[in-house]
């Protein structure tokens, strides 16, 4: 029954606090910041309650008989995971909003997107899963439409619309998976029972693609990051753009191999695409919070070619790139907010010396930007260079061509570099007040011992990834 409260709970407290507190806003990121505290503690004691492998069951509720309906909670490594990514990152998300307006409303909101995706990570009942997917849209389409830019209004919307759309896919491959093989939970369907798994594929990995996203379903993603406050981007790379790798690999991948390794080269070719489409067009960016997002779904088009190998490397690989990308790209989006509150310009030819106002936050900036473009020492080191491995050793050298993308990289990057954090001061940067509050300056701390941490030390993230993917055994 706790684990049931760590998905309603936070919904249900959602409401209350704001109910009692909206006239006390100062007392809300306390609530906040100890719930999401609390759900880490939680998904690290799963961490280590869990088997050797397979599935550790949560327990049953919430049963309908008539339609063999129930809430079927169990985790296994790859879930745990993403429980621990998601509340770390809910955490540092809180301390980098630690001075938003209108507080009340906006932890209120991150505290009930905190129940919606703990419960995409811990039910394996398809419609629950579905419910709760569904559900993470809510909060988001508000944190986006109320506290963003200039054009928010539009870019929740077109969020909202392009994701829903591509819900109805995956709710309709459920669909014809509970008709073909009777069962709603996805440890008891095998595609062996599947009668058209070419379909219910395609239906899973357009669903999927859509939110990862990948060329050509990536357009919401530059306008949602645009609008978005920065802390709100860090979450829609962090964790919105991982739920979309994860459906990939729980449903398309593990749920369906042998039709993944069949329409694998599809899902390479789409990866290549959106590494070096995304890459190409942050190159031309003058809009810095724009040419991070274009960073972002680059990078994300790496993941998607090492889940495309369908291999025990590959998958592993992928899981580390995922939460690598995650601390790599929230400091980026952190100060690129940061740059234009202080400045009031998002133009990169507006800035320029940033460094000599703001030395440790360039300093982190440039950690971020390096470990972006593959830095040794950095998670984006490991990262690049055991896709590179994974994919070569599948699809043959010829593959190695991906890391060009990491030229790009340094190309869009240090020219960032260049025109922001170095350079002659230009005026606005010499007027502007770059004092930063200290618990929103220890968020980007934590992200860049992050990067470095698990750059220099990656392997409990791959003994994790080991464990998860284990059934796989490398056999291509």
């Amino acid at each position: 029954m706790f684990y049931l409260t760590l998905i309603f709970g936070p919904l249900f407290l959602a409401v209350v606090v704001y109910a009692l507190f909206r006239n006390f806003e100062g007392v809300v990121k306390y609530i906040a910041l100890a719930l999401f505290a609390k759900m880490l503690a939680a998904s690290i004691e799963l961490y280590n309650a869990l088997p050797a492998e397979g599935y550790l069951k949560l327990g049953s509720f919430l049963h309908v008989e008539a339609f063999n309906y129930v809430l079927t909670l169990q985790v296994d490594m790859l879930s745990v995971v993403m429980l621990i990514l998601s509340s770390l990152l809910l955490i540092l998300v809180t301390l980098s909003s630690w001075t938003m307006k209108n507080q009340a409303a906006y932890f209120s909101l991150l505290i009930m997107f905190s129940g919606a995706i703990f419960g995409v990570f811990m039910s394996t009942n398809l419609i629950w899963f579905f419910i709760f997917w569904e559900l993470t849209l809510v909060p988001m389409f508000f944190l986006v439409g109320i506290w963003g830019a200039e054009q928010r209004v539009y870019a929740a919307v077109k969020f909202f619309l392009y994701t829903h759309v591509a819900s109805m896919l995956i709710l309709l491959a459920f669909y014809l998976l509970y008709a073909q093989t009777g069962f709603l939970d996805v440890t008891l369907i095998k595609e062996a029972a599947i009668a058209t798994p070419a379909l219910v594929w395609w239906l899973l990995f357009l669903g999927f693609a859509v939110k990862l996203p990948i060329f050509p379903f990536h357009t919401w993603l530059p306008d949602a990051h645009v609008q978005a406050p920065a802390p709100i981007s860090v979450l829609l790379a962090g964790v919105l753009l991982k739920m979309g790798a994860y459906g990939m690999i729980r449903f398309v991948i593990e749920l369906m191999p042998e039709s993944s390794r069949e329409y694998a080269i599809y899902m390479l070719i789409l990866g290549l695409i959106t590494a070096f489409f995304a890459g190409f067009l942050a190159i031309y960016q003058t809009h810095i919070k724009k040419m991070v997002a274009y960073s972002s779904i680059s990078h994300m088009g790496l993941v998607m070619i090492a889940i495309a190998t369908v291999s025990y490397e590959g998958l592993s690989a992928a899981l580390y790139e995922m939460i690598g990308h995650a601390f790599i790209i929230s400091p980026l989006f952190l100060i690129a907010g940061y740059l234009h509150h202080k400045t009031g310009s998002w133009q990169m030819g507006d800035m320029g010396g940033i460094v000599q106002r703001a030395p440790y936050v360039s300093a982190i900036f440039v950690l971020a930007g390096m470990a972006a473009l593959g830095l040794p020492g950095t998670m984006g080191f490991i990262g690049e260079i055991t896709i590179l491995i994974s994919a070569i050793k599948v699809n043959g050298a010829w593959i190695a061509v991906i890391a060009l993308a990491s030229l790009i990289s340094a190309g869009y990057l240090i020219w960032t570099f260049r025109r922001v954090i170095y350079g002659e001061m230009s005026p606005v940067v010499a007027s502007a007040d770059f004092k930063m509050h200290k618990i929103e300056f220890s968020a980007l701390v934590l992200f860049a011992g992050l990067i470095v941490l698990f750059g220099l030390y990656p392997q409990p993230i791959f003994d994790a990834a080991n464990q998860a993917f284990a059934h796989f055994g490398g056999v291509q």
